[in-house]
């Protein structure tokens, strides 16, 4: 039962780990480059999709590593778990305090009530967005070696 969870567990986070790298460098790159307009549109409809799920994503992948920490405790690999777990908090954490206002104003916005500096904002997150991306795939690394 625990190999399951393990393999479930680093699939999880590994196709979250996919769909962030993507965000980060393939499609907002795509939305950046549209007119204006069709962009900035394109970010807020994202932000809208990916922000109702992202939640429940990093939320249960946290939980499913916690699982594993403690149901794996005393096999090889449990230390570099419980770093996974670490790391994954702290992209809660990134998210919660970071991301997520500048998200939350995003959405909103259309070509007629977006703010003068919405784009100083965007690349606001796109920066934190890169450093959350690099944690999280260091968290995919190495749950990926605890499975060894």
């Amino acid at each position: 039962m625990l190999n399951a969870l393990e393999v479930v567990t680093t699939v999880i986070v590994g196709v979250m780990v996919g769909v962030e790298f993507s965000v980060a460098f393939v499609m907002n790159p795509i939305l950046n480059a549209l007119p204006e307009d069709s962009g900035q549109l394109g970010h807020a409809h994202g932000g809208r999709m990916l922000g109702a799920v992202m939640p429940f994503w990093y939320i249960g992948s946290l939980a499913l590593v916690a699982v594993w920490a403690f149901a794996g405790w005393h096999h090889d690999g449990a230390g570099l778990v419980v770093i996974a777990g670490a790391l994954l908090t702290l992209s809660v954490i990134m998210s919660i305090l970071l991301l997520v206002p500048i998200n939350n104003r995003n959405k909103t916005w259309t070509p007629e009530n977006r703010p003068e500096d919405w784009k100083e904002q965007m690349k606001r997150w796109d920066r934190f967005h890169y450093v959350r991306v690099a944690v999280i795939i260091a968290a995919f690394a190495l749950l990926v070696t605890a499975l060894t």
